[in-house]
């Protein structure tokens, strides 16, 4: 069964970075398409970025491209996030997630492993 667990949440002044990572568990993490996503408060949750199986397809949002950099690690089964010249508008809770596709699907239903997130707020 898989298990993602994310870490590096926490409060940040505007204008910082952040750097928050996402350890995979119970699978062949090579063969699963990632993706970060983010849930603001009384918002739905939408799409940071996607990465393909290779690390080599990324697929980010508009809300991040530019100031955002994700990466993966397919021997240490991790995947990275780092945003900078963060905004009070990228306060949420941050989610990792993963499907076993070779397909960079940037869609919340399109994933079927989820972490439990971890919370990002940027204080003005």
């Amino acid at each position: 069964q898989v298990q993602l667990v994310e870490s590096g949440g926490g409060l940040v002044q505007a204008g910082g970075s952040l750097k928050l990572s996402c350890i995979f568990s119970g699978g062949t993490f090579s063969t699963y398409t990632m993706g970060w996503f983010r849930q603001p408060p009384g918002a739905v949750r939408e799409l940071v970025v996607a990465i393909s199986r290779n690390g080599i397809y990324k697929s980010y949002a508009d809300s991040v491209r530019g100031r955002s950099t994700v990466s993966r690690d397919n021997a240490k089964n991790t995947v990275s996030l780092q945003i900078s010249g963060l905004r009070s508008e990228d306060t949420a809770v941050y989610y990792c997630a993963a499907r076993t596709s070779t397909v960079v699907a940037t869609a919340v239903a399109s994933y079927n492993n989820w972490g439990q997130g971890t919370q990002v707020t940027v204080s003005s």
